[in-house]
């Protein structure tokens, strides 16, 4: 059973727009990052031979190498921007609504 600061805070308007923001962004971020290991996966199973094609003549380094790689890099940049967003704009609307409620 939830106690009576829970209860308020979750009637908060605030609160409410805060998880349907933060909930928002959250799911975006998942999406863009499934697509991007899944189309990576799809394409490996579909035309192996577009990853396998070396990045310049004479050069064993093939396009599956830094598209791995930008995969990679998408999934932190995802993080980072997640966390900045939480970190800037979150944390200090949770701090607020939290300052409200319990000197309620």
């Amino acid at each position: 059973m939830a106690s009576e600061l829970t209860q308020r805070i979750q009637r908060n308007p605030q609160y409410q727009h805060l998880t349907k923001t933060r909930d928002t962004l959250g799911w975006m971020l998942t999406i863009l990052v499934f697509l991007a290991y899944y189309g990576f996966v799809l394409v490996i199973a579909f035309d192996k031979s577009l990853f396998a094609t070396p990045i310049a003549a004479g050069m064993t380094t093939t396009w599956g190498i830094p598209a791995g790689i930008a995969v990679i890099v998408l999934t932190v940049v995802v993080v980072a921007i997640y966390v900045n967003k939480a970190n800037r704009d979150y944390d200090s609307v949770i701090k607020a609504i939290l300052d409200k409620e319990v000197q309620a």
